[in-house]
């Protein structure tokens, strides 16, 4: 009676595992993505800033932002693809807007661009 019980047991969790497949996702935002400026203040002072975005493939990904070399801001973020246009959300940050951007291919290479044509950020 134990062997017919482990033998169900271990079918059954074979039939469970196979059931919570995730399906692949080969989107081209997937990778590392960054932007880099430099604002000078003056002919003496600049800051450079540096932020960077981890996209992986379960719509997931990690934000970084340095400021003048020293970490500003780390947090997960989610995003969606809709039509060509991501949506990234940063739940870890209160007060940071949701970013809406389309990837664009140029002669630089791919960058994400803001709908109001900013860039976001340059694949690296």
């Amino acid at each position: 009676m134990k062997k017919l019980f482990s033998f169900l047991a271990i079918i059954g969790i074979i039939l469970a595992s196979n059931c919570s497949r995730i399906p692949e996702n080969n989107d081209p935002v997937i990778g590392i993505w960054s932007n880099l400026k430099v604002d000078t203040q003056s002919q003496t002072s600049k800051t450079t800033i540096r932020t960077e975005w981890i996209f992986n493939d379960a719509y997931l990904g990690r934000y970084h932002s340095y400021k003048n070399g020293q970490r500003e801001a780390l947090t997960d973020f989610k995003w969606t693809e809709e039509d060509g246009v991501y949506t990234i959300s940063y739940p870890g940050i209160e007060n940071k807007l949701n970013d809406v951007v389309t990837m664009t291919e140029t002669e630089k290479g791919s960058i994400l661009e803001a709908v109001d044509g900013q860039v976001l950020a340059i694949r690296e």
